[in-house]
Parts: structure tokens; sequence; C-alpha cells
């Protein structure tokens, strides 16, 4: 296949090809339409031939995507079990199998993986996507992914699927349009002499081929004036054949197409159309479209049934091509009857969105419906929507499930909306309706005999007072809970109450709290109930950063995030990567706080307060390195955090307002936020971390004059700091390897050694005010980093250089973690920077540049850490 202005794209392809045997690579292919982007990646099949086993997955421009749809057209070309497995195996079955078969290529053959148009991929499909991303380095494929860059939003989730794949791993061929020198040679090569063909078609691939195939001279001035004046060229049965086709996105097969043999011919003899697969399609969804909208709305639509008839008589269709179908035809009955089959399905996938959208299509048509079908259509679209991350339609769903349920007079179901009201009103941030509702919910299932729906109701009070720091009535309600779930044979009430009461526990401080909250993880996950598996590890390691037990926190991070991975369960795990970053900022280890906080906020917004952590860490780190104008989103970040009231969400936020108000000098805007927060923290009953949130607030206020004494329950540090023993606070703070904290306690009574530690985390404000203040009382001022060794030539910072050094030592990243008392997945985070920054792609490549630029251990590695 001989292509123009191409063969750079190609070699990238080919070298991508070589460098997945040493691991997995993905090539991001984007461009226009018309670019020439499934061009490409078959002229890079072909090149391949046997030394790539090539296999291809499209998306479709349905109503509603199918779910993994290119997934399904992958299993039928692998075959075995994928195949056989793929339309009733849950999800993670499904990708198990895909990457099983993906280590079983035929002999000495590289598979390739091909998935076109992602901009047109549901949810499942993205989900499938970062699935392989996570694992590539394992499998050994090339991923050749295709999309075009006018069709996705800066909010499309397509984005965050390709920002999230291995920097290392990916790379991104971009399609330009073609020279003009380029259009004249095909002009040349086509025997036609068309000059204006550049100008018109812009040299878009596409349109110019197109318009160097027409027969006539002239260059027609739009895509569907070039279709149309082709199908004028052709028979009436073959432009019907034509029409047919149009109404078909991706492909119609020949079944649909039976007893009219010759018509397809002199479409396919025409150019008009192409085979595909098993039956014909348009050359690119452009002709298509183009043939489409120039049907009238009456053909249109009977176009449309014929379809629905012929494909609703065959097994194994996929339900979304029939809503499609139905939907165009204007067919009220087959979209009702195909709709929720098309929805649950999505749902079982993990197309959440992709279901909530089909109930959408199905629901305005309910009007007529009995209140009892309407309400339970609107609970299924009301739990898609949740899980879909639309929070506020799945309120509002819920709501008008419960005023049908109210009007049916059926309280065992008014309660279980009640609960689910509740629960999706707490996370939106509403805590006060929230626990109305949950109220509400307990009366109404109270005054029925008992049975799940009230343990249900029971444990989501449990929860909604321990998120609150209620922790005695947190235990009393899930010990209701977990009583009348093991009457009642609800494994999954009686799990969700473990975790409540081991979570209330462990929030009390009471140490018992950790191993009922590893039972629960160990008998959810043993169950297979993921959600309450992830939420008892979550809970044990965000509860330990908040009471900084350091070491449970990190011993539960690193088993957590795979947990959480393995399964996708990415809302936990972007909540969990704020905390784990949150760590990582009392560490010292501020590049990897940065990391963390950067991928838990790269996603789906997200309503409530959850990201808030993560939020405050991100402006923490860089208003300490000296970034200015970050009020405006730290003054949002707390509106999100005091509308939750909760201590867990507040204390992040209001510490960071504190922080950054004294950094620039407004000692009184300070001390405002930190009486504002201490008031929650106050209020905060036996809540996790409340002591420390109330110390670390306490702290700033009496920094900035505001306080004499520590109040009562104020942790250890926080209290030592303020009484004036700074000395055994900075102790504290050093032996848990926490140097900004330690810097701050010095700053109190050894400033010299307080600003050591601040230059050293290029903290500029904070030493900047160290300084200022030691000049105002006339004190001597150490100089702060010379300009000839502040700038470090190869850009690594302090801990980089400190990694390093261990690093030319021979020590393995888990032995350099145990030496700076760090996690190894920072470690990890610190090698690679090293490597980029360095500009080598080994250690001992990156030992000897240590050598070259005289870094060696010093005495002072595994001390005061820096980032």
């Amino acid at each position: 296949m001989d292509l123009l202005e191409r063969d750079d794209e190609l070699a990238a392809l080919g070298r991508l090809l070589a460098e997945s045997a040493a691991g997995g690579r993905v090539a991001i292919v984007s461009g226009e339409a018309g670019a020439g982007k499934s061009t490409l990646a078959a002229a890079f099949a072909e090149a391949a031939g046997p030394r790539a086993h090539v296999v291809w997955g499209a998306c479709d421009p349905l109503l509603t995507p199918r779910a993994l749809g290119p997934l399904h057209d992958i299993a039928r070309a692998l075959g075995g079990r994928l195949r056989d497995r793929i339309a009733d195996a849950p999800r993670v079955e499904v990708f198990d199998l895909f990457l099983t078969a993906l280590d079983r290529p035929p002999q000495a053959a590289r598979p390739v993986v091909v998935l076109e148009d992602l901009h047109w991929a549901d949810e499942a499909t993205l989900d499938m996507v970062a699935f392989l991303g996570r694992r590539l380095a394992l499998c050994r494929a090339l991923l050749l992914i295709t999309y075009r860059e006018e069709e996705i939003a800066p909010d499309h989730r397509l984005r965050t699927v390709l920002a999230g794949l291995p920097r290392g791993l990916t790379r991104r061929v971009s399609l330009p349009p073609l020279s003009a020198a380029a259009v004249a040679e095909m002009a040349r090569r086509a025997g036609r002499n068309s000059p204006d063909v550049y100008a018109v078609t812009g040299g878009n691939p596409l349109l110019v081929t197109e318009v160097l195939a027409a027969r006539t001279e002239g260059v027609p001035p739009t895509v569907r004036d070039l279709v149309l004046s082709r199908l004028a060229a052709l028979t009436e049965p073959a432009r019907d054949v034509a029409r047919l086709v149009s109404v078909v996105p991706a492909h119609t097969s020949a079944e649909l197409l039976a007893g009219r043999a010759a018509a397809v011919d002199e479409c396919l003899a025409g150019g008009i159309l192409t085979a595909k697969g098993d039956g014909v399609a348009f050359r690119h969804e452009l002709l298509r479209r183009a043939v489409e909208e120039s049907l009238s709305p009456v053909r249109r639509m009977a176009l449309h049934a014929e379809v629905l008839a012929a494909l609703s008589s065959r097994p194994g269709v996929d339900p979304a091509r029939l809503v499609h179908h139905a939907h165009h035809a204007a067919d009220t009955a087959a979209v009702l009857r195909w709709a929720p089959v098309a929805a649950r399905r999505a749902a079982s996938l993990g197309a959440y969105r992709q279901a909530a959208a089909l109930y959408v299509i199905a629901l305005p048509l309910t009007a007529d419906h009995p209140p009892a079908e309407r309400a339970a259509l609107l609970e299924e679209y009301a739990d898609a929507a949740y899980h879909g991350g639309l929070s506020g339609e799945a309120i509002d769903a819920r709501r008008r499930a419960l005023a049908l349920r109210e009007e049916l007079g059926d309280p065992r179901r008014v309660g279980g909306n009640l609960r689910w009201v509740s629960r999706l009103l707490w996370w939106n941030g509403r805590p006060d309706e929230a626990r109305a509702a949950a109220w509400r919910a307990v009366r109404v299932l109270e005054a029925v005999p008992p049975g799940r729906e009230l343990a249900a109701a029971y444990s989501n009070l449990s929860q909604l007072f321990m998120l609150a720091g209620e922790l005695p009535e947190a235990i009393s309600w899930g010990r209701r809970a977990l009583e009348l779930a093991l009457l009642t044979g609800d494994r999954d009430t009686e799990l969700h109450a473990m975790v409540n009461i081991g979570s209330a526990r462990w929030n009390a401080g009471d140490r018992a709290g950790i191993a009922e909250l590893e039972r629960a993880h160990e008998q959810a996950a043993a169950a297979g109930l993921d959600d309450h598996a992830g939420r008892a590890l979550v809970n044990l390691g965000t509860s330990a950063v908040d009471a900084c037990d350091f070491a449970t926190a990190e011993s539960t991070f690193d088993r957590m995030v795979a947990f959480l991975s393995a399964r996708d369960l990415d809302g936990y795990t972007r909540h969990v990567l704020g905390h784990r970053a949150r760590l990582e900022l009392f560490r010292g280890d501020w590049r990897a706080a940065l990391d963390d906080a950067e991928q838990a906020l790269t996603g789906p917004p997200v309503p409530g307060p959850s990201l808030v952590p993560a939020i405050a860490v991100r402006l923490t780190v860089r208003g300490r390195l000296g970034e200015s104008g970050l009020l405006g989103a730290a003054r949002d970040a707390a509106d999100r955090a005091y509308r939750s009231g909760e201590i867990q969400f507040v204390g992040p936020a209001a510490v960071l307002l504190a922080e950054l108000y004294w950094l620039a000098g407004d000692d009184e805007r300070a001390a405002a936020e930190a009486r504002r927060g201490l008031a929650v923290a106050e209020r905060g009953g036996q809540q996790a971390g409340q002591p420390w949130f109330l110390g670390e607030l306490a702290f700033w206020l009496w920094r900035c004059g505001g306080l004499e004494a520590p109040p009562a329950s104020t942790a250890e540090p926080y209290r030592l700091l303020i009484t004036g023993e700074w000395e055994r606070a900075a102790a504290w703070w050093r032996e848990r390897g926490c140097p900004y904290p330690e810097a701050e306690a010095l700053s109190g009574g050894d400033p010299v050694a307080a600003l050591r530690i601040y230059d050293r985390l290029d903290a500029v404000p904070a030493a900047r005010r160290l300084r200022a203040t030691l000049r105002e009382r006339g004190l001597p001022v150490p100089r702060g980093p010379r300009p000839a060794t502040a700038a470090d030539p190869t850009g690594l910072t302090g801990r980089q250089r400190e990694v390093l050094a261990l690093l030319a030592e021979g020590l393995s990243n888990a032995d350099i973690a145990a030496r700076l008392t760090l996690s190894a997945k920072t470690v990890d985070h610190h090698v690679s920077a090293v490597l980029a920054k360095l500009g080598v792609s080994t250690r001992g490549q990156a030992a000897a540049a240590a050598r070259r630029l005289n870094i060696g251990s010093s005495p002072h590695v595994g001390g005061t850490g820096d980032s």
C-alpha cells in the first residue's frame, strides 16, 4: 500500500512494534475525519506481515454506543473462551480472558490490537483501554488507538484515559493534511488535471481520493455533492442498496442484503461501497452520513424500520443496535422492549453512562404505563446514573421513583428509595439532608415487619454517624444492622455494617478496629463484594493518614491501590490517591505528592468533597514552592469542604488556606481561616484525625498570635510546640521522617536548622519569612543556597540526588526505600524521574552519570528528606 507523506508515521509504528518485544507499547493515532487513520493502520498491518497478529475492533456512531463493541469484534476474530464468554461473563473475567488471548499469539507473531474511532467509545471500552494500559508491560503487545481530534471535548473521558496510559510506553502520532505537492502527485497518478483539488479539499486525504475518483471533471464543493453525483450514475436498485446501507453505522451484513447481489456488485464497482467483514460499508463515515442526510424523513424512518425488522429476528444481535433503529423508526414498542435490555447489559459491563442514556430514551415513553413499571425503570436508571457519576440525575430519578412508590403504598420500596436518596445526598455534599432522609427511611421500615431493607437502612445511618465523627452512635446502629443482616441472611449489609463498626472503632483510636477492618476486607474480597472490600481498606488507610499513623497508612496504601486498580474501582482510587499524597506531603516527598494529587484530579468532575484532600495537597506544594494566585482555587475547595461539615475534608482545606495566607504575609486572614476550621474540629467528636486537625489548626492560630494555650485533645507535637517545647516537637517529626513540620517546629527555637531544611526543600516563601523575622529581631541571617550550587544542571531535586547516590551504590529500590524511610512506590517515582532527567534508560547508565557528576552518598542520606 503506497501512502504519500506518511513514511515517518509508518516508521514510528514499526519501531513500537519492535519495542513491544520488551513490553507492551501504545500508539495513539489522531487526526481529523478523513485524515487517513484507518488507512495508516491498514498499511502498517500489511507492512508488518507475519511479524504481527493484528486484531481489529471499532466503535460505531450509534445513538448509544455498544457496550464493549470493539472487544466483541475482536472476540470473534480471536475465538476461544473470550468469544464464548464475552456475552455473559463478568467484566473482570472478560478483560482477563482478553489478556490471556494476547499472551498466546501465533508463533513468532507479535499481538497488535487496533481500536478504531475511540471518540465514539462507550464507557466500558474506555475502562478496557485503561485496564490494558495498567498491564501493558506484562503482555508484550502493541495497542494502536485511533480517534478524531475534533470529536472529543476538553472534558471527554477519552482524554483522561489517554493521559493515564504509561508515558514511557506511549507514542502519539498526529496525521496532518497532505501538502499541495502530495495532492498534485495524487492527481498525476490518477491521470487528472485538477488544479483546484488542494484548495477545495485542504489536503484531506479522503476528500482528495474521492474527488480524484469522480468521473466528471471539476471539483464538487461538498462531500454530499460528491457522493450524490456518484450515486446518480447508478441504477435505481443500486441506489436503493446504498440508501439502505447508509442507515446502518459501521457495516451492513450480507443477510440484510439478501436477494440484491447484482445491485450490491454495482455499488462496489462504482466505488460507492466497499467490502467489509461479512458485508459492505461506505468507505468512510463522512460518505455514509452524506447519503443518510440526503434522505427524506419518511424514507429514513422506513429504512430503519426495515433494518429493525430484519435484525430483530436474528439471534445474538446487540440490543443497542436494535434501540438505534427502533428510535429512528419511531417504533415506541420496540424502544421500550429493547432499551431496558440494552441498558442492563451495558450496566453489567460497567458502561453505566451508556446504560443511563438508554433509560433516558425509554422513560419518556412510559407516561401511560402502570406506576409500578415506571418506578422500577426509574430505580434502574438511578442505579446506572449513580455508578456513572451522574449523581444529580440519580437523585432526581430516585425521588420520582419514591413518589410513585408512596402513591402505590409500598413501604419497603419507599424505605429503600429513601436510603438511596440519603446516600446520594451525602455524596453530593449535603449531609443534613442525607441524615433527614436516612431517619425517614428507618421510621418507614420500622413500621413493617423487619427485613433486609431495614438492615440496610440501619447500616446507612451507621455510616452517616461514622462519617460525622459520632462514633458511639455509629457503632450502636452498625450493631443493629449487623444483627438484622445475620437474621435475614443479608451478606451485603452484614459486610457494610462490619466496615462501619470497624471504621468507627479505629477512628475512636481503638486499634482493634484495624483488625475488624482487615477481617471485613478479607471476607468481602472472598465473597466477591469488591466495593465493601475496597471501602474497608480505604477507611483504614485514609484514617491512618488523618491520625498521622504513617506506618499503618503506608503499609495499607501499598496493597490498597493495587487492589482497587485491579478491580477498576476508580472512584475509590482517586479518593485514596489524594490521601496518599497527604502522606507523601508529610514525608517531604513533594514530587510524589504532586504526582498522586494530579492523578487523583485527572478524570470526570466529582460532586461533593471527596477530592478536597488531593486539591489541598496540590495547592500546598505549589504554595510552598512559591507559586502565587492559588487562593481562588483554595477558597473553592474550602467551600466544598465546609458544606460537608466533616473534619476529614474541612481540616485539609482550612489548613491550606491558613498556610497560603501566612506565606503571603497576611497573618490576620490566616488566623481567621484557622479559627473557622478549628470550630469544626472542636465539635468533631471522636472522629479520626480530630486531635490532629485540631492541633494543626491550633498551631496556625497560635503562630498568627491568636492563641495562647492548646485546646484539650490537641495532638502531641502541636501541643508541645504551642507550649514552647519546640525541641521535643521537632524531634517527634524528625523520628517520623517529616521534614517540613520539623522545620516549622525548629523555626521557633533553632532558625538556622529550620532554614537548612527549608532550603533543601526549596520552600522559598517559608525561608523568606523566617529570614525576614530574623532581620526584624536584629539577629544574624544565614544566607540561602549559593547560586552556583542551588541550580543543579541536571535538574535533580535534593531527594533525587540522594536516590541517585544510593542507586550508584548498587542498592535496589526496596533497599533505597528502607534507607530513606520511603515507600517503594515513592522510590519508583524518584528512580523514573532520575533516569528521565539524566537522559538515560538503565540504572547502570545512571550510576555512571552519578560518578561523572561526583554525586555520591553523603552522611546525611536518610535524615531529613526533601523533594
